[in-house]
């Protein structure tokens, strides 16, 4: 259900119509909120849902308005504005996980921040084999012009160790940000842990992009890991995240 916004973005070729669809999802939060959801069954839900959970508003409206500045489909100029677009979008998903958890701890808060930062950025990196082939990188800009790449460089699927080194940039500013969450794992309720299950699939991609030497093109990168399931069971059992 969370993924609505998301799916707006994916689906529409025209910013006017997607400006149109995330208008509709700006109106549709505001009359859930007045107890008057629309007449449609992600809406409904999602009504039942903050009904339920006294999930906060300004979460789902954070969500909203990322995505619909994010319909430019510019590249971000650095790092910075993407961790942003990742607080605002992936942190903020988490949040309202925790509400529906029925969590509200400062420690748990900060732990989401930094694993929906880690998400934001591995999903750049993941996502970025795919967006080339339309033509459109969206990798940091300033890290880019640091190390003199282009992005006709990531078009061209160029392998050179500047490229490379781009991305180990990256992919390290997600592993910092998994880092610091981990830091409060002492401090974290436990029933906050199953909210931060997907740093497993997080610490899988960065491994495996480590092991091919930061070669963002690798077909192993697109395989998927049969044994994730056995590792976010683990992960669980062992109360960790």
């Amino acid at each position: 259900m969370w993924n609505w916004p998301r799916l707006v973005k994916d689906s529409v070729s025209e910013k006017t119509i997607g400006l149109m669809r995330m208008q509709f999802w700006r109106k549709a939060v505001e009359d859930i909120y007045c107890d008057n959801p629309p007449h449609q069954p992600v809406a409904i839900e999602l009504w039942k849902a903050v009904r339920r959970h006294n999930l906060t508003k300004r979460w789902l409206m954070k969500i909203i308005d990322e995505r619909e500045k994010n319909l430019d489909d510019k590249a971000y100029r650095n790092i910075q504005e993407l961790e942003n677009y990742a607080e605002n979008t992936q942190s903020s998903l988490l949040y309202l996980t925790l509400e529906i958890l029925g969590i509200k701890d400062l420690h748990a808060d900060h732990a989401a921040s930094h694993i929906g930062k880690a998400q934001g950025i591995v999903t750049c990196l993941r996502a970025t084999p795919y967006h080339g082939g339309r033509r459109k990188v969206f990798l940091p800009m300033d890290i880019c012009m640091l190390h003199g790449v282009s992005q006709e460089d990531f078009l061209r699927r160029n392998q050179d160790k500047n490229v490379r080194d781009v991305i180990y940039d990256i992919a390290s500013q997600a592993h910092l940000h998994l880092e610091h969450a981990r830091s409060f794992h002492k401090s974290v309720p436990v029933k906050a842990f199953p909210a931060f299950l997907q740093t497993v699939s997080l610490e899988d991609y960065l491994k495996k992009i480590q092991r091919v030497d930061f070669d963002i093109f690798h077909p192993s990168l697109q395989q998927k890991n049969t044994l994730l399931p056995l590792s976010l069971y683990i992960q669980s059992w062992r109360k960790r995240y």
